[in-house]
């Protein structure tokens, strides 16, 4: 119900208990007036008389619960206005001794088996990418709060620290060594050579003009013709063969330079010194500080873009991979015992070291509320109910008048 339906339905009862006082008045009053003329209106006056001290009785005590009867400041009236501090704390003690208890929080989740009911609602994909949806949000609360400049300076700091760590000479010479372990420069070795075949392929004009160019005069242009086929048919051949011969003494030579060059790399201060030198002077590189102060802001936005997108391959896997816990834990019956060893272990630790708080703030959020509105609150809460009171109290009171007058009139 809304307040406006409560407030409805209060204004109702209080019409109806009200109307009943009235009619117990009307009723004594005509009664009043006929008992002279028969006895038996003296019981009809006495039930309509006790009727209305019962009814306004009751009036009296559920009146004097939210403010003073007819604006009267009688002594004990007004009991929630003048007691709403303490009404709060009593409402916070209570919360917290027969709610918050370690004990109580345990045992009702427990009961709960919070295990099973995680697998049953996770393996339900509507379920799971629900839980995909609000990453998004999640996500983008997590990025907006933290400051970005701080980040940034903590990226930074840390690819400077980890770059600055490895020595880089050292690093190349394992990596050259592991390169020629496991034969890679092979490829490398294929890439260079069919690339200058290439090479020579493409600018044969231009190679044959500068030997052309750079010819004594005096030699025929035949001459230089048959000079520049020869040579570069030689090239092209011998570039063919060291790239189709894996066994090539050109090959077997360059193998062992590298592994010279990687144990030089390795061990040969001035060429570590020298590669310090190069890594310090790189990461000092204003494009080199650029990329590194921006990278943060790339990140953050590629994963809000990634948790926002709903066809994501982020929010996919996400899915995916909730959906397969889901199932997991439905079938595992160890590991629904530890999530609610989890569960129940992690709330009644909240529920222990903080209900002492939740209590404070329930006390110190009603101390904070204005005296007449939560008077008004507590009335359009348990108003309606308290009605009946007075609805009781008039017909109770009414047959106890009615009993008392019959056995007074048989005694006496």
């Amino acid at each position: 119900m809304t307040d406006d339906d409560r407030r409805r339905d209060l204004r109702r009862m209080k019409l109806l208990a009200t109307a009943l006082l009235v009619v117990a008045a009307i009723v004594f009053v005509f009664a009043r007036v006929r008992e002279d003329q028969s006895s038996g209106w003296g019981y009809v006056r006495a039930t309509a008389e006790a009727a209305m001290v019962g009814a306004l009785a009751d009036w009296f005590a559920v009146t004097a619960l939210f403010r003073h009867p007819l604006g009267l400041p009688i002594p004990h009236t007004a009991i929630i206005k003048k007691r709403k501090d303490q009404i709060g704390e009593s409402m916070g003690s209570f919360v917290r001794d027969n709610f918050l208890s370690r004990q109580v929080v345990t045992e009702r989740l427990a009961e709960a088996e919070m295990g099973a009911r995680v697998g049953v609602w996770l393996s339900n994909p509507e379920h799971a990418r629900a839980v995909g949806e609000q990453s998004a949000a999640v996500v983008r609360g997590v990025t907006e709060v933290m400051k970005d400049e701080t980040v940034q300076r903590g990226l930074d700091d840390v690819i400077s620290n980890r770059v600055r760590a490895i020595p880089v000479a050292p690093f190349v010479g394992r990596a050259v060594d592991e390169a020629v372990a496991g034969e890679h420069h092979q490829m490398l070795l294929d890439a260079t050579f069919n690339g200058l075949a290439t090479f020579l392929s493409d600018n044969q004009k231009t190679l044959r003009a500068k030997l052309y160019n750079e010819s004594p005069w005096w030699v025929p242009e035949q001459v230089d013709d048959v000079v520049f086929d020869k040579i570069y048919d030689v090239a092209m051949r011998f570039i063919a063969e060291v790239g189709e011969q894996r066994d090539h003494p050109l090959r077997a030579d360059l193998e062992d330079r590298a592994i010279d060059l990687a144990e030089q790399l390795k061990s040969n201060p001035e060429l570590i010194e020298r590669g310090e030198r190069l890594k310090d002077e790189l990461l000092a590189h204003p494009e080199v500080r650029a990329w590194s102060a921006s990278l943060w802001d790339r990140l953050k936005a590629g994963l809000i873009q990634a948790a926002e997108d709903p066809d994501s391959e982020l929010r996919r896997r996400l899915t995916d991979a909730l959906v397969d816990a889901g199932v997991a834990i439905q079938s595992d019956p160890k590991l629904r015992a530890q999530i609610d060893r989890w569960i129940t272990d992690a709330t009644g630790y909240v529920a222990e070291q903080f209900r002492g708080e939740i209590a404070s703030l329930i006390a110190t959020t009603v101390q904070g509320w204005d005296a007449d509105e939560t008077a008004d609150l507590f009335e359009l809460q348990v108003g309606r109910d308290l009605q009946f009171i007075r609805i009781n109290g008039t017909i109770v009171g009414g047959l106890a008048g009615l009993v008392i007058h019959t056995v007074s009139e048989l005694v006496l």
